[in-house]
């Protein structure tokens, strides 16, 4: 098995994005659990002759949803310029920073 030196920039970067990962499935199997305990319990009661298909019976799941879309971007397309440079100049700042400090 290779060892891969944990001071690597390319090491620290694929770990980000594996932790990355990890919150997102996370965060999708989250979604999918509590929206379908919220399907179950508004199913269980609804009135005989009323329809399922109410705003309010979709409303957690569309907003949180949005959020999740939201996660996904961040996390499958991290290589989106305005993230990326956002990336970059907090390390820059930070670095610099901690430089400035040891002198």
């Amino acid at each position: 098995m290779e060892t891969y030196d944990e001071n690597d920039i390319r090491y620290q970067q694929a770990k980000r994005q594996v932790e990355r990962l990890r919150g997102f499935y996370g965060h999708l199997f989250s979604y999918i659990a509590v929206n379908a305990v919220i399907v179950l319990y508004n199913y269980s009661q609804l009135e005989p002759g009323k329809s399922y298909f109410q705003f309010k019976n979709f409303f957690t799941a569309t907003f949180w949803g949005i959020g999740l879309v939201a996660h996904a971007i961040v996390t499958f397309l991290p290589n989106i310029s305005f993230v990326k440079n956002w990336e970059e100049k907090k390390i820059r700042k930070l670095m610099e920073k901690r430089r400035t400090e040891k002198f």
